[in-house]
């Protein structure tokens, strides 16, 4: 029996380990769409402030994502190796959600240590959760096809979660960048983090079941450094590492940019309405998840990913042009269809690359290879900051001027959006160009695959 048929997907188990990627994207999205814009417009900080600040998060990721990867893989519990790190973490990740929103304001210094501890604090506990989170879909889901299934519907959670993390907000902030509204981004911290908090508890309670023939895999799971070294010699994942920061780069950049970039290039003033625009794109997105889907069918992953790159480009374009709000619903919709592919294949792809592995080792090692995983893509945040910082500081904006904005501030937004979006596309579609699991190669990984899975489940019982 293959491992697709032991899998018994169902759309009941979809949807139930779905919701907590609802509870994941709210929380991540939280941090990514309002953090900048809220230390920089209404606290205040100097943007190179801010820029130091996430240089030194990123540091406490190159120790703490790797460090959880590993040690999740090399934990034995009578729950599981995943399960006991999403219990442990959910509470303090929503207590820290709304602590991101209550800094000092009396000192520029003290609202910066402040911004640093919150920042580690989110990271460490919000890792712990999508880490191990994110580790048992390839564990759960197994072969192309199921996977193919499981990832539209998480992917469509995502989206929901993006929605909420966009539009819910704006109900209670009537403008992002106005410093009179400090409270009441704690209250949307405290909503929010109870709507993550209810998602979580559904999804531990019904959505996760880790497999019984991977229980004793932790025995063989390798040290730390020498995950890091398997991980970095696979070239599947580095490959798989340039295309997912270039896309993540992007679809990070887009939400953080988006608030300045609609009061100063599109003169929309109302929170509701930017929200109501990035909503839309994420609507879109959804849409087109079931585009995807088919075409990941049809040409396979990596086909699939190289299509949906140049289709981000052209989808990313108008972003240099429009010039109010009724263009701005034409152009917010459109890029759906680039997010979408970009939300879409990187599970897929990384489970493919974990199978890849275990082939070679023996061993599951999902928490490594996404431990790894989330270092490498909150690199990407760090880039997207470091952009902003070039284009800021080049145009005039190092602290934030509500009525100062000229055109070379308006073309800088522009080139935020577009230019350097595209430009980062650009090189992960020459990378993956190289990725070397075709349709074909993988087809022929999944029959080895199977003959393992037997193995194990075997060596299981007799234990």
């Amino acid at each position: 029996m293959s491992n697709e048929e032991l899998d018994k997907y169902s759309k009941k188990k979809g949807i139930l380990f779905g919701i907590g990627q609802f509870s994941d994207a709210i929380a991540s999205q939280m941090f990514s769409i309002y953090v900048f814009t809220f230390y920089y417009a209404v606290v205040g900080l100097d943007v190179n402030l801010i820029t130091l600040g996430f240089i030194l998060w990123s540091i406490w990721n190159a120790i703490n994502d790797p460090l959880l990867g590993a040690l999740s893989d090399r934990t034995k519990t009578k729950w599981g190796r995943r399960t006991p790190y999403i219990i442990t973490s959910i509470i303090p990740l929503c207590i820290i959600i709304v602590l991101l929103w209550t800094p000092p304001t009396d000192s520029a210094i003290a609202s910066f240590i402040y911004f640093l501890v919150v920042m580690a604090l989110f990271d460490t506990f919000y890792t712990m959760y999508d880490l191990n989170y994110c580790a048992l879909f390839p564990e759960m889901f197994q072969g192309l096809r199921n996977r193919a299934k499981a990832s539209a519907v998480k992917q469509i959670f995502t989206v929901l979660g993006l929605l909420f993390a966009f539009l819910l907000p704006t109900f209670i902030i009537p403008d992002l960048t106005d410093s009179a509204y400090i409270t009441e981004f704690m209250y949307a911290g405290i909503v929010m983090s109870i709507i993550i908090f209810v998602g979580a508890i559904i999804m531990i309670k019904f959505g996760i079941k880790e497999r019984t023939e991977f229980s004793e895999d932790y025995k063989t799971a390798p040290s730390i450094i020498t995950s890091l070294k398997f991980s970095l010699k696979n070239k599947s994942f580095r490959i798989f590492i340039i295309m997912n920061v270039a896309y993540w780069y992007v679809v990070g950049m887009l939400p953080m940019v988006a608030p300045l970039y609609g009061k100063s290039v599109l003169g929309i003033d109302d929170a509701m309405l930017l929200g109501i625009l990035l909503g839309l794109a994420f609507i879109s997105a959804a849409c087109f998840m079931a585009l995807w889907r088919f075409i990941i069918g049809k040409v396979g992953m990596k086909k699939g990913v190289m299509i949906s790159m140049v289709v981000f480009i052209i989808s990313l374009a108008p972003f240099m042009f429009i010039f109010n709000k009724e263009t701005a619903f034409i152009a917010f919709i459109f890029v759906g269809i680039g997010i979408s592919g970009a939300i879409y294949f990187g599970d897929i792809l990384l489970a493919a690359i974990i199978d890849e592995d275990e082939l070679t080792t023996g061993t599951r090692r999902d928490g490594g290879y996404y431990g790894i995983n989330a270092l490498l893509t909150k690199l990407s945040t760090i880039l997207v900051i470091l952009s902003i910082n070039v284009v800021f500081n080049s145009v005039g904006w190092a602290t934030f001027d509500p009525v100062g904005t000229t055109e070379y501030t308006i073309f800088g937004l522009r080139s935020l959006m577009f230019i350097f979006p595209a430009v980062a596309l650009i090189i992960g579609l020459i990378a993956i160009r190289k990725f070397p699991l075709t349709k074909e190669k993988y087809e022929e990984i999944k029959v080895k695959l199977e003959e393992l899975h037997d193995q194990k489940r075997e060596k299981t019982r007799s234990n």
